[in-house]
């Protein structure tokens, strides 16, 4: 295994690591539904993807999600809740890498992230709907959620939720981008210089 490779899979298991003690760090917002939670470990995720790639951003997604079932299991018994992050993470990752990937600036990074936030948002509103809170209903042996109180479900509770968590990542990260972009150009081209 050559030493750029080495060094890629060192790297994504790190940030999937730190992505995975930042899911630990959750907590609700007020005047939304309890069982959704804004934590920070998306971060690592987009760090990856603008150092390495898609395909290390969707490894840090998975590893978290992995290591965050491992710790805390499922009250369903079967991971909906990580594969739902997991998604969310990939729709809001991967607008951000074919953005920022063009234009490697932090203009380039906030068209991403606002790309990724509405990703993000209207991909999970619709998923939502489609999949998931039908099958926590089902794993949960609970009464399914139909009709209007589904309709409020999405349109006041998820897709506030995931604009705001968008938003909220999307803040942090330009930050981080200030203080990070050498860095973050540094990685760049060691590990994807042929």
């Amino acid at each position: 295994m050559n030493s750029k490779k080495l060094r890629a899979m060192i790297l994504v298991a790190i940030l999937g690591s730190i992505s995975t003690v930042l899911m630990q760090f959750n907590f609700p917002l007020p005047a939304l539904p309890g069982f959704l939670k804004i934590d920070f470990s998306e971060i690592p995720a987009v760090l990856a993807v603008m150092t390495l790639g898609p395909v290390a951003g969707i490894a840090v997604e998975l590893l978290k999600n992995v290591l965050y079932w491992f710790l805390q299991g499922s009250p369903t018994g079967v991971p909906v809740g990580e594969i739902a992050n997991f998604v969310t993470g990939v729709l809001f990752i991967l607008p951000i890498y074919a953005i920022f990937n063009k234009f490697r600036t932090s203009r380039g990074l906030a068209a991403g992230l606002v790309s990724g936030t509405v990703s993000m948002a209207i991909g999970m509103s619709i998923l939502n709907y489609l999949v998931f809170l039908p099958a926590y209903t089902f794993f949960l042996n609970a009464p399914p959620v139909t009709g209007e109180g589904l309709y409020t479900m999405i349109v006041l509770g998820i897709l506030p939720f995931n604009l705001i968590k968008g938003v909220i990542l999307m803040i942090i990260t330009l930050l981080l981008f200030k203080s990070m972009q050498n860095w973050i150009g540094q990685q760049h081209r060691k590990l994807t210089a042929r």
